[in-house]
């Protein structure tokens, strides 16, 4: 619900405040007294065209605020939150727009900048705007659809699931197609590489081992010569070993002569038993670096071969396996790729069927609520002075290159004003007076199943009076009971039905001319319905029929 609304600078308002409540709120005023700036101003913050024209002249900026109290739950909350903008549960949303006199603009979202197609997103979930030549809302056959499904409590849901899984599996088809056509073209190659990779059989890590074993061998290559001078030394006959066993031999028969031969004994038997650990150490070296000068070589030349068709696929040599998986698996795809596509199609018209199906339910719903709708239309067309009219939900199939998540039905709403005469688009067959009485009478029947929160109605009763006057009058008021209405009148009839009156008038001081708008009372209320019944001199009888009109 719209709850205030702040103006500054917008074309003859100079500054301007204003609260609203819930109801029927009217605007009244001579014409020319400034009532379509107001609705302008109000455009402006709901995202329309910034225009630097309604910036007042003289000022460097117009800015226009509205204060809104929202529904949990409400749209406008979940619009926000996709568009990365928080707004507390309970707190009002405030929307502002800034536009400067020598053009640009700003919007801003409880002092959040947004952008303006977010603001305009906005203004569509907050406030319903309908008069005799809006190109929206009602009169737009783009949102028919949307509204007789509001109608008639109709669930798009199953449809729409049934129209995703058939994308999917078109998709998928689409995509198995492409890839077999790219294979297709590139078997040959393909071929030949799976069997130059199944030749090569590379495995993960194997790069790697291989340059470890070749680095060893290398090692050992590098460390024979002198692993074989070492072992010479100390196992040669004439090595250092056995030099110390015939001294040792040596010592055994003195030993007991003098107690530092006994000594040295013991020191020869120590290094004996060194020496002979050095021996066995380095014989286990020597058998563990040994290498095959052959198998340096093979390692060598496997190593090259993996280098080598890693280079040609432009990959890791630890990727050859992973890269022989996948044109294998490509390879395999080709191969079987009839039975992939056939079984592909089969799912394709699997879903689509389903779709069918779900899609023609969705129409017979959609048929069943365009025949209730009628009926609730037609039934206001009597008091409204519309009898001879009919009005028809039209609901008719679409092409199939045209079915969308929402169906196959294209929703206009048709009207025939006399009888026998043909129907067409509500903006093509009714005059001004009657379009504005079939746009109420439609938006009656659609407020009754639930609607927007706040309807603006813009001289919707231009070209009416007596007693379709009071008609429409009396429909606004069971509209305001469900949501919040602010209507722009020139019928007195209307006007005594509002539960707050707004009089919108210009003043000037000679130099400048402003746009004011004000509250009225109850004595200033009838004063100015009895202006709306006279004109220019407000009569006694006028008085009264206002007391009258205030009364019923």
């Amino acid at each position: 619900m719209l709850t205030a609304l702040s103006i500054r600078d917008v074309v003859l308002i100079e500054a301007l405040d204003l609260d609203f409540a819930a109801g029927l709120g009217v605007l009244t005023g001579e014409t020319g007294a400034g009532k379509s700036i107001l609705l302008d101003a109000l455009g402006l913050a709901l995202g329309a065209r910034a225009d630097s024209g309604l910036v007042r002249h003289g000022a460097a900026q117009a800015s226009v605020t509205a204060t809104f109290e929202l529904p949990p739950g409400h749209a406008a909350g979940a619009a926000l939150a996709d568009n990365g903008t928080e707004m507390e549960p309970g707190e009002p949303l405030i929307v502002r727009r800034l536009v400067k006199a020598d053009g640009g603009s700003r919007a801003f979202v409880n002092d959040q900048p947004v952008s303006a197609g977010l603001l305009r997103e906005l203004g569509s979930q907050l406030v319903e705007i309908h008069g005799q030549h809006d190109d929206r809302g009602l009169l737009n056959p783009r949102g028919h659809r949307a509204l007789l499904d509001s109608f008639g409590r109709i669930d798009v849901g199953p449809v729409s699931a049934a129209h995703r899984a058939w994308r999917e599996a078109q998709e998928a088809l689409a995509t198995a197609r492409a890839e077999t056509e790219v294979a297709a073209r590139d078997r040959e190659w393909l071929e030949h590489s799976v069997a130059e990779l199944d030749a090569l059989a590379p495995e993960p890590g194997e790069e790697e081992g291989l340059a470890e074993r070749r680095r060893g061998m290398q090692r050992a290559e590098k460390i024979a010569g002198d692993l074989t001078t070492v072992d010479t030394l100390l196992s040669d006959s004439d090595g250092a070993v056995a030099g110390l066993r015939q001294a040792a031999r040596a010592l055994e028969r003195v030993a007991e002569d003098h107690e530092a031969l006994a000594e040295a004994l013991q020191a020869i038997d120590r290094a004996l038993i060194e020496a002979s650990l050095a021996e066995e150490k380095v014989a286990d070296a020597a058998r563990a670096l040994s290498f095959d000068p052959r198998s340096l070589e093979a390692d060598e030349e496997r190593l090259f071969e993996l280098r080598g068709m890693a280079r040609k696929h432009r990959v890791q040599p630890d990727g050859l396996a992973a890269l022989a998986d996948e044109l294998r698996g490509r390879l395999h795809r080709l191969q079987g790729g009839e039975t992939v596509i056939a079984a592909l199609e089969a799912a394709v018209a699997a879903a689509g069927t389903r779709y069918v199906a779900a899609a023609a339910a969705l129409t017979d719903a959609r048929i069943a609520a365009a025949a209730r709708l009628d009926a609730a239309v037609a039934g206001e067309f009597a008091p409204l002075k519309l009898d001879a009219a009919r009005f028809r939900t039209a609901v008719e199939p679409l092409g199939e290159d045209q079915w969308t998540a929402s169906g196959r039905d294209r929703v206009e709403f048709l009207v025939s004003t006399n009888p026998g005469a043909p129907f067409g688009a509500l903006t093509r067959i009714a005059s001004g007076g009657e379009l504005s009485r079939f746009i109420l009478a439609l938006k009656v029947a659609l407020a009754e199943e639930g609607g927007a929160e706040t309807l603006i109605f813009d001289e919707i009763d231009r070209g009416v009076g007596g007693a379709v006057a009071s008609a429409i009058g009396e429909r606004l008021a069971r509209l305001s009971a469900t949501a919040q209405l602010l209507v722009v009148t020139h019928s007195p009839q209307v006007a005594a039905r509002g539960s707050a009156h707004l009089l919108i008038a210009k003043s000037s001081d000679g130099t400048v001319t402003r746009t004011g708008v004000r509250r009225l009372d109850d004595m200033e209320r009838r004063e100015e319905i009895a202006r709306m019944l006279s004109g220019a001199e407000v009569t006694a009888e006028a008085r009264a029929q206002a007391g009258r009109l205030l009364a019923a």
